[in-house]
């Protein structure tokens, strides 16, 4: 009984009795969780700024509306010249709405016989010559020249307005689009801050055009939107630019103008009034950034 005794109490073979502790097994378990963990980690970091394509999205406390990134340089460019032409918001309303009826604020090249551009202007009704009618900023620009001269046009309904501008076949069917008008006009004249979000994955970047963008900008807003860029030495090119604005809803009109221009030009990064917008992180919208100054709209 003895020597069974002794044999039931023997180890088994091998140096750790031909058993494993347990706490080994569990460290091995753990180190494999981690090491996915991590893993996934890293690819999904990687992998995130594809995941979500390119696009735009305003989002106001009104609503939201999805938008392609030429909509939304379009829908940008159409409150620029309002703002140029010291127009009030209800006539980018009412543009908004005749841009969304007519081509769904595409820069279309033609459409309905002769009409091209966002608004689909006729040039055989005088409307101008197609390339001009192309360009988002003169057709804009045109758009309101002819809704000014429409008597008492903000106090009458909007499809009223829009038809006397455009005649077109219906002008009722400017009316259904009153309420997206309205939330485009909120977030692009600079009503609601950082309320427009742009976003493209990295190969879908441009080179740096800055020089090119500011230009531009100021071709939209008007002579009255002036750069103040710091210094450098002679022939050093900045790393960034600023854009002097004198009121809370034209700088946020601006920065809307910047990020939805983003990719077209190669911005970078946007910053204004405690927030910046990033071009690698363009679908989180507009973030914490205490050192954005208020004065001026930076842009990278």
């Amino acid at each position: 009984m003895a020597v069974w005794a002794r044999l039931r109490t023997r180890p088994a073979e091998g140096s750790d009795g031909g058993r494993r502790p347990r706490w080994r097994w569990t460290a091995v378990a753990t180190a494999v969780v981690v090491a996915l963990g991590v893993g996934g980690y890293i690819l999904f970091q990687r992998a995130r700024p594809y995941l979500h394509g390119s696009g735009c999205e305003v989002r106001t406390a009104a609503g939201k509306m999805p938008l392609d990134l030429d909509q939304a340089a379009n829908a940008a460019t159409i409150a620029a010249v309002a703002f140029r032409k010291q127009l009030p918001e209800r006539a980018a309303v009412i543009a908004y709405a005749t841009a969304i009826q007519e081509s769904h604020i595409r820069n279309l090249p033609g459409g309905d016989r002769d009409s091209v551009g966002m608004f689909q202007q006729r040039p055989s009704q005088g409307w101008g010559k197609p390339p001009q009618l192309r360009d988002p900023v003169q057709s804009t620009s045109k758009f309101f020249d002819a809704l000014v001269k429409v008597k008492d046009y903000l106090d009458r309904d909007l499809h009223d307005a829009a038809q006397r501008v455009q005649r077109s076949a219906d002008g009722r069917a400017y009316a259904q689009h009153e309420p997206d008008g309205k939330l485009l006009a909120r977030v692009f004249t600079g009503r609601e801050a950082g309320s427009a979000r742009c976003w493209y994955p990295p190969d879908k970047k441009t080179a740096p055009r800055r020089p090119e963008a500011i230009r531009e900008m100021r071709r939209a807003f008007g002579g009255r939107l002036q750069l103040d860029s710091p210094k450098t030495p002679l022939g050093a090119v900045p790393s960034w630019d600023g854009i002097k604005v004198t009121n809370t809803r034209a700088g946020w009109a601006v920065a809307a103008w910047s990020v939805t221009h983003a990719q077209v030009y190669g911005l970078t990064e946007v910053r204004y009034a405690g927030r910046h917008w990033e071009a690698d992180s363009g679908h989180d919208g507009w973030t914490k950034d205490e050192d954005a100054p208020t004065d001026h709209v930076i842009i990278h």
